[in-house]
């Protein structure tokens, strides 16, 4: 260790570890402040620090000397791992560090990603039938905040009311319609919807969620009051639930038994009640709610014979409407096509509007909207009146 002059000169050098290599010579003046350890594990001729033994200097790898070039004035860093590395490319060493890193960046992205997804969705896996012996599941995303202010009733609970579900007040081939009484509460209307398990895809229910979540919003004195909902899984069922209109619908009433004891005052009651809930739904609630079908049978009289709009039928043109849209729903959140576009809004509130004009006719003539032998209660009109 006399070539020294170059690391000597190195006046900011504070720092430096020589130890476990094979230096040779004794220790310079100009590094005396170092630690005695800084130089240990060497061939130095020495007092202090425990060197290699000469066995191990004279028949391991060459002693080295240290120096440094006086054009770098840079202290050595640890010869063993200059040493050691040698024998592996830079470029390697960069290219492991840098594809450590990105693994490192993805699984973190991964995590973070999973565990929004978990606390912001719930997942609901549906069976999807492929064949009478084999089923595959479907995992459909749903906004778990969806229905988080609506009520959620068991099944048990709604088999009580309904007398276990023996009193039955209406039925579609869609749903069934039950009346029952809840303990110490009102009376209500439970519909049941008649699916079976191996049929219900996510496309129905992102819908039937939808609808839950768009009737909980419905707050006027003519539109139907949904108390909340049922959903199991064994036995599987899906319920909605409505506070029950004891009078029946407008359509018993102009149709059947004392249908001509109604009075003009009733009717004129009955229709601006419609016209005041479907200003209701079509202007003041953002977006739109409209009526699947608007007619007599959808509107549910009370005792004093205010009238209730109920959209107990949007079930008819939405299970017809899931067989094309099977495998809309995707596994990585509520992909689905829902009736729900600005065009298609603006189609149903104009639907709406029509309705109401063929229920002012129905109200005023007492007819029905279509009878065999005098057809069309609109064409029969026109024809009457020379319009």
């Amino acid at each position: 260790m006399t070539n020294l002059s170059g690391l000597c000169r190195a006046s900011q050098l504070r720092v430096a570890d020589f130890s476990y290599n094979f230096f040779i010579g004794t220790i310079p003046k100009c590094l005396d402040y170092l630690p005695s350890t800084s130089f240990q594990g060497n061939c130095l001729k020495i007092k202090g620090p425990k060197q290699r033994s000469a066995a191990q200097c004279g028949g391991s790898p060459p002693p080295i000397t240290l120096q440094t070039s006086n054009t770098n004035h840079r202290p050595l860093g640890d010869a063993s791992k200059q040493h050691r590395g040698a024998s592996r490319p830079t470029w390697l060493l960069a290219l492991e560090v840098v594809t450590g890193t990105m693994v490192g960046c993805l699984f973190l992205v991964a995590v973070l990603t999973a565990m929004q997804r978990f606390n912001n969705k719930a997942s609901i896996i549906m069976p999807w039938k492929k064949s009478t012996c084999q089923k595959d599941h479907m995992t459909v995303y749903i906004d778990s905040e969806m229905l988080k202010d609506v009520v959620r009733f068991s099944r048990q609970e709604l088999e009580v009311a309904c007398e276990d579900f023996s009193n039955i007040i209406g039925s579609s081939p869609d749903s069934l319609v039950y009346k029952g009484t809840m303990k110490g509460g009102p009376e209500i209307a439970v519909i049941s919807l008649c699916v079976k398990e191996e049929h219900w895809t996510g496309y129905l229910e992102l819908y039937f969620q939808q609808e839950v979540a768009d009737m909980a919003r419905l707050n006027h004195e003519n539109t139907g009051k949904l108390l909340g909902y049922c959903t199991e899984s064994s036995p599987f069922t899906r319920m909605l639930v409505f506070e029950y209109a004891s009078n029946g619908t407008l359509y018993e009433h102009l149709h059947y038994g004392e249908g001509c004891q109604l009075s003009w005052t009733q009717r004129m009651k009955i229709i601006v009640g419609i016209a005041h809930g479907l200003k209701y739904l079509h202007a003041q609630l953002d977006p739109p709610f409209t009526i699947s079908e608007l007619n007599s049978s959808a509107i549910y009289l009370t005792d004093d014979f205010s009238p209730k709009l109920v959209d107990f039928e949007s079930w008819k043109n939405i299970l017809a409407r899931s067989e094309k849209n099977m495998g809309s729903v995707g596994s990585q959140g509520a992909v689905c096509i829902l009736p729900n576009s600005l065009e298609g809004r603006h189609l149903d509130v104009q639907g709406n509007i029509y309705a109401f004009g063929v229920l002012l006719l129905e109200l005023i003539s007492g007819r029905p909207p279509y009878c065999k032998d005098k057809g069309c209660l609109v064409e029969w009109v026109r024809a009457t009146f020379n319009i």
